[in-house]
């Protein structure tokens, strides 16, 4: 893996960073545009996490931590870089970053039909936890 760049994501990045989760990330979230994105980007400015090969994206982690929990979202390879250890690499990169804030447990948010994920987090030493359902309420229409 030693031609993977893993980085920070900057404000420049936005644009390029949701092109890419429209191709390669599952689901959808309310904060998928450029608003969203740059207040993540201006408030945590580690928490997004690149992963680039020769350049290219090949894939993106939210690693957010506010101080309580250590929360990963939008865990997203490209489809033509997977099975190669680059979610292994990012997921790699966001725990240090945990670790280095003081966190202890990491929560992922993880689409109940993407099997193919379940997968991934389990080779990755995370279990679910079913006691747990995750509740919602949007603050804007």
């Amino acid at each position: 893996m030693s031609d993977l760049h893993i980085r920070c994501a900057g404000l420049t990045d936005i644009d390029p960073v949701l092109r890419f989760w429209r191709e390669a990330a599952e689901g959808t979230s309310i904060s998928d545009d450029h608003d969203g994105v740059a207040r993540l980007i201006s408030r945590d400015p580690g928490a997004l996490l690149l992963a680039e090969r020769d350049g290219l994206l090949a894939g993106t982690v939210i690693a957010g931590f506010d101080g309580w929990r250590c929360s990963v979202y939008r865990l997203a390879v490209h489809p033509d870089c997977r099975r190669r250890g680059i979610a292994t690499a990012l997921m790699a990169a966001a725990e240090q970053r945990f670790v280095s804030l003081g966190g202890r447990r990491v929560d992922a948010m993880v689409l109940e039909a993407n099997e193919r994920a379940h997968h991934t987090w389990t080779a990755g030493g995370y279990h679910r936890e079913d006691r747990w359902r995750r509740w919602v309420k949007p603050l804007t229409d």
